[in-house]
């Protein structure tokens, strides 16, 4: 049935947001292009699967189904307070960190709030902010990385958050330790700055910092991660989020029961185990990003130096152009159009043979010399 007065009941900055465009589960693609062997490389996930051992918790806890979960985690929040160092008071769970991100939003920004972040960096933090009647405002990028010194002097007195992601998304570029510290010395201390994690596990280069080390109850700085990534559970959705206890208190009273499933919390305390399975992701994943560079270089393609599992990369034509010549192909990458790089295109490192393949398709599809 169609309500014809449906606009005029729901909140009117609601009709602002344009939707997160997620890319497309490979059955969908493989179904709709007729594809066989398809490869997807376009979503940062885990290119080894899942961890073992949480494929193992899963299997031994598949007989628990008809059994809610424990809505507050009392385990798993054991297990991250010693694998971090921190009290369980300081940690919160979410359905992935986009709930958390959500959660913050909800707690600390009332309508008209303003939200400050970067352009060019993970979209939920301007959808969620428009969601409940906030203003986002961004800082451009400064030569590509995350321009810290601008962020701060952006600061005005509406602003209620910063949400930064380091390394940056879709970007791969990182900030450093100096410059971090010099940032967060010149925010005001009732400005609550969220540092968003969910790659800083690819991260090789010993300069860029880690909330970790900076958090403190009496610091509003709140740091998030994910078990997506690094451990390859992105289809369980869990994430979490450390900082002060008296903020985590809140977002807990705002978080709906149950938020994070029971197969998530037993795979996510195995996969915390399983430091076999995460040597060996960051191996592929660091070895496989330098191997794609080196094809990148030799082709004469311009690219982003990456401290993340993912590649950003410009092509002298509109980036869905690429995207679709690539995807008949059977590889499945990622235009950047909708985070503001018309003519760039994103891959995540994938097993050797998946960045081979990726190299001789774009060879193909941008006509140059393999």
């Amino acid at each position: 049935m169609n309500f014809p007065g449906i606009d005029n009941l729901v909140q009117p900055h609601l009709a602002q947001i344009t939707p997160y465009q997620a890319g497309k589960p490979l059955e969908e693609l493989a179904r709709e292009m007729g594809l066989t062997d398809a490869i997807k490389l376009a979503s940062n996930e885990n290119p080894l699967g899942p961890s073992p051992l949480a494929l193992a918790a899963i299997q031994d806890n598949l007989h628990t189904l008809h059994r809610y979960p424990d809505s507050h985690a009392y385990y798993l929040k054991e297990d991250l307070s010693r694998h971090l160092g921190l009290s369980p008071s300081q940690l919160i769970l979410g359905n992935g960190s986009d709930e958390i991100l959500d959660l913050l939003i909800r707690a600390l920004v009332p309508l008209g709030g303003e939200v400050l972040s970067t352009d060019h960096t993970f979209l939920m933090y301007s959808l969620l902010t428009q969601a409940v009647g906030g203003v986002f405002r961004f800082v451009p990028l400064k030569e590509m990385r995350v321009d810290l010194p601008g962020l701060a002097r952006a600061v005005t007195a509406q602003t209620r958050l910063i949400f930064i992601n380091n390394p940056n998304n879709p970007t791969g570029t990182a900030f450093l330790r100096q410059e971090w510290e010099e940032f967060l010395a010149s925010v005001p201390p009732h400005l609550t700055v969220v540092l968003d994690e969910a790659y800083i596990d690819f991260a090789d280069d010993p300069r860029v910092p880690q909330s970790l080390a900076y958090v403190a109850e009496d610091r509003l700085l709140v740091g998030l991660r994910t078990f997506s990534k690094a451990y390859g559970l992105a289809g369980l959705r869990i994430g979490y989020g450390f900082g002060p206890s008296k903020l985590m208190d809140y977002l807990n009273r705002l978080r709906l029961p149950f938020n994070v499933n029971r197969l998530a919390q037993v795979a996510a305390r195995a996969a915390l185990t399983d430091t076999l399975f995460l040597e060996r992701t960051l191996k592929v994943v660091r070895s496989g990003r330098a191997m794609i560079c080196r094809e990148l270089e030799r082709l004469g393609l311009s690219y982003l130096p990456s401290q993340a599992n993912f590649i950003l990369i410009q092509v002298d034509r509109p980036a869905r152009e690429v995207y679709e010549a690539m995807l008949k192909e059977g590889v499945i990458i990622r235009s950047m159009e909708e985070y503001g790089f018309s003519h760039h295109i994103r891959v995540n490192v994938g097993l050797p043979e998946e960045n081979q393949r990726f190299v001789r398709a774009l060879t193909k599809v941008l006509g140059l010399k393999g």
